[in-house]
């Protein structure tokens, strides 16, 4: 299998979420995709299934943000200070159908790896033997870990959460990882190519740079950022 390393774009909420649906939509057979991106402005994200009444409760007052609903599911996720990636596997690949607490781990035991090359201390959160009581809202990222998450093993701090979806078409992995947590001497640039690599022997592909799929198209994508962008997608839920 081939994992093909896509460049680097920055965007808008919206067009960033727009790209990696249609990067699902559009996943080959046999190949896999992944790409880290930027944001135009400062942006959150928030899961599938969440309220827009309750996300815009959480947010920061008195200032204005780039916000927009995710088509995977998880909590919201503050993008002004993270490293944001997505991961496109084609329907049968082997993490594809694992239960999603397994695809979760093994994606985030890579991304420790990746963490832990420059001295991050970073390990997964453990199954909890009884449920956790209190603390930060639910559907927050980053305000607690949750199973499997990447924490900090020094701090406890969470470092890295992430978010699936599962299609006809295979599974997208959405992540974040807050770079406060990592630390001030992660050089991310190293960083990236040693978590692509990393990715590569867990998927038990290839990994090389490729340019942007033909079969996500300037058109398309614009018309489904348009639908992104909508009170519909955003508040209808």
């Amino acid at each position: 299998m081939q994992l093909d390393l896509l460049p680097f774009r920055v965007a808008g909420a919206a067009e960033n979420m727009a790209a990696d649906f249609l990067l699902l939509r559009r996943a080959p057979a046999g190949r896999a995709r992944f790409r880290h991106y930027g944001w135009r402005a400062p942006a959150f994200t928030f899961g599938y299934s969440q309220q827009h009444a309750f996300i815009r409760s959480q947010l920061p007052p008195g200032e204005t943000f780039d916000l927009c609903r995710r088509a995977t599911g998880g909590g919201l996720v503050d993008h002004r200070d993270d490293w944001t990636y997505a991961l496109v596997l084609p329907r049968g690949h082997a993490l594809e159908e694992m239960r999603a607490t397994q695809s979760y781990r093994l994606v985030h035991e890579a991304l420790a790896a990746a963490l832990a090359a420059q001295g991050v201390a970073a390990v997964l959160k453990p199954v909890p033997v009884e449920p956790p009581a209190g603390g930060a809202p639910a559907g927050v990222c980053f305000q607690r870990a949750e199973t499997f998450d990447v924490c900090h093993a020094a701090t406890g701090e969470k470092i890295a959460g992430a978010a699936q979806k599962r299609a006809r078409q295979g599974m997208l992995f959405q992540g974040s990882i807050w770079k406060a947590a990592a630390g001030a001497t992660v050089d991310w640039d190293r960083y990236g190519e040693d978590f692509a690599a990393h990715l590569a022997i867990t998927l038990g592909a290839e990994a090389a740079p490729a340019p942007w799929p033909d079969d996500v198209g300037d058109e398309e994508l614009a018309a489904l950022t348009v639908h992104y962008a909508s009170p519909e997608w955003n508040k209808a839920r």
